[in-house]
């Protein structure tokens, strides 16, 4: 059994709180907070039946290690969530949900990898995927900007993010890569088939296997003077166009 983590913000919280009580050891939170919202985040927590303990602005940033904890952090244990790709193509394809997977090369801030979780399940994403040895892992910080997404949306690191999406193309997933100088953009492009969609971290973009990997290469049209976007934006921008295609 892995160790437990922190958690910390109203968000992250607040969702573990409500997806899966029985993995919270503890909430801590700031006694001295008697605003609405710290009001009706305690009588959510106590509804659940989680273990509340006091504690100052102090003791919650060591736990956290961070002062943006909004005067909230929990101690919890790991949830199971899906072990492996496979089995979690497998699962999609015996429900007939098509996939929709958002991939990252490079995306080494915990902030952004964040955010594109945090998109990621917004849009209906139904895994992040990322190398081991290009890519932030999941911290409290992670967790924290991803308001509660890095519990819902399974992230899969791999050893070889090449051939991870040579075995997603060999389950007839199409591989769409972004890039600035694509000779098409991301509205000319199908997106309702079997989708995963691959961005880089900004400036340096994809590495070059990973691109050449790629099925197709599409990019986001620009008007204004800045010439790329943030990568979670970016993200949001490719994920929400593939969710307004099925929808339509």
């Amino acid at each position: 059994m892995s160790s437990p983590k922190v958690i910390f913000g109203f968000h992250a919280v607040g969702v573990r709180i409500k997806t899966a009580p029985k993995s919270v050891i503890e909430v801590l939170f700031d006694a001295s907070r008697r605003d609405a919202r710290m009001r009706q985040f305690v009588a959510r927590a106590q509804e659940a039946g989680v273990r509340l303990v006091e504690a100052d602005g102090l003791r919650l940033s060591k736990l956290s290690g961070s002062h943006g904890h909004q005067g909230v952090a929990a101690r919890v244990e790991p949830v199971a969530q899906t072990h492996s790709i496979d089995e979690l193509l497998e699962g999609l394809e015996a429900a007939g949900t098509v996939p929709l997977l958002l991939v990252l090369d490079g995306v080494t801030d915990p902030h952004n990898l964040g955010a594109c979780l945090r998109v990621a399940d917004g849009a209906g994403a139904h895994a992040v995927i990322a190398p081991k040895d290009h890519a932030a892992g999941i911290n409290a910080t992670v967790a924290k900007v991803a308001s509660g997404a890095a519990e819902t949306v399974p992230y899969f690191m791999v050893t070889n993010l090449a051939r991870t999406l040579g075995e997603l193309k060999e389950r007839n997933i199409w591989c769409v890569g972004a890039s600035d100088d694509a000779p098409g953009t991301l509205y000319q492009s199908d997106l309702r088939r079997p989708l995963a969609l691959v961005l880089g971290a900004e400036g340096e973009g994809m590495r070059q296997l990973t691109r050449k990997t790629c099925d197709e290469l599409i990019s986001i049209p620009m008007a204004g003077a800045v010439e790329s976007l943030n990568v979670s934006v970016a993200s949001g921008v490719c994920l929400y166009e593939a969710m307004r295609q099925r929808l339509v």
